[in-house]
């Protein structure tokens, strides 16, 4: 009997980023959940406790993916997290007033799976706090997992577990969620958006569109639109190019220098 050919292309283009663990055991259980759904890739943003990846609990709770643990990461950072990464995914049980677009997991695993071209980040926060506000914020999507309202907590490797699960099956089916009619530009990478961002706030605030002083929501309101564009590396060019226009100097002399 024929096998149908798998689709394994998201298996090694989606990444597993926990953010601010406090318990090694958390750890070790997400790495399990990760590879009995085939993923491999897992980095650890600022731990809250010393050698994380060999920690005992960690070790006993991956119970046979010690493999994902040895080839973890453990970086100071979420650019150093995000690094290669052009879409990244927060998962969190709390809605924001600015978030990103909001996804359940099924939408979200059908959408990685149909576009091969996007290298993600799944990210969870701490097992207390959640995800910082600033974090999320730089995430193209919010992920909120539809569980019983009357009792939505689960735990940091059970909601680990629900998106390798979801992601698996996308992959496996090999559902297209994206018209292959028409132009698709790369898209940008978490960098390059960022980038983005800066300049435009810098030029914001040199045309008197934005105080600096007091900010309020403009800046989470721009990121939140542009993450529903989902922006290309041209898109992300051409923004900075308005940006750097708006505040060079112009003929009649008015005007500012372009600090970018």
């Amino acid at each position: 009997m024929n096998l149908p050919e798998i689709n394994t292309s998201l298996f090694t283009r989606l990444r597993f980023i926990l953010v601010q663990t406090s318990r090694a055991g958390n750890i070790g259980a997400v790495a399990r959940a990760m590879k009995t759904m085939g993923f491999s890739e897992l980095v650890l943003v600022t731990p809250r406790f010393d050698n994380a990846l060999a920690d005992p609990e960690a070790v006993a709770f991956a119970s046979g993916a010690q493999d994902i643990l040895a080839k973890a990461r453990v970086v100071g950072s979420m650019a150093e997290a995000l690094e290669g990464v052009n879409f990244a995914a927060a998962v969190s049980a709390r809605l924001r007033e600015f978030s990103p677009p909001v996804l359940a997991p099924r939408r979200l695993a059908e959408q990685l799976a149909g576009q091969p071209e996007l290298n993600a980040a799944l990210i969870f926060g701490n097992e207390r706090f959640g995800l910082p506000n600033e974090v999320v914020e730089q995430c193209n999507v919010l992920i909120n997992i539809p569980a019983n309202p009357d009792y939505s907590s689960l735990n940091l490797a059970q909601a680990a577990q629900v998106l390798a699960y979801e992601c698996r099956m996308a992959a496996l089916d090999g559902r297209q969620s994206v018209s292959e009619v028409g132009f698709h530009g790369h898209a940008a990478s978490h960098e390059q958006i960022e980038g983005m961002y800066q300049h435009l706030e810098r030029s914001l605030v040199e045309i008197g569109f934005l105080d600096a002083a007091s900010p309020r929501k403009l800046m989470p309101r721009l990121k939140r639109l542009f993450a529903r564009a989902q922006l290309e590396t041209e898109e992300v060019n051409i923004l900075r190019g308005i940006a750097r226009q708006m505040v060079a100097p112009r003929p009649d002399g008015k005007g500012g220098a372009d600090k970018g």
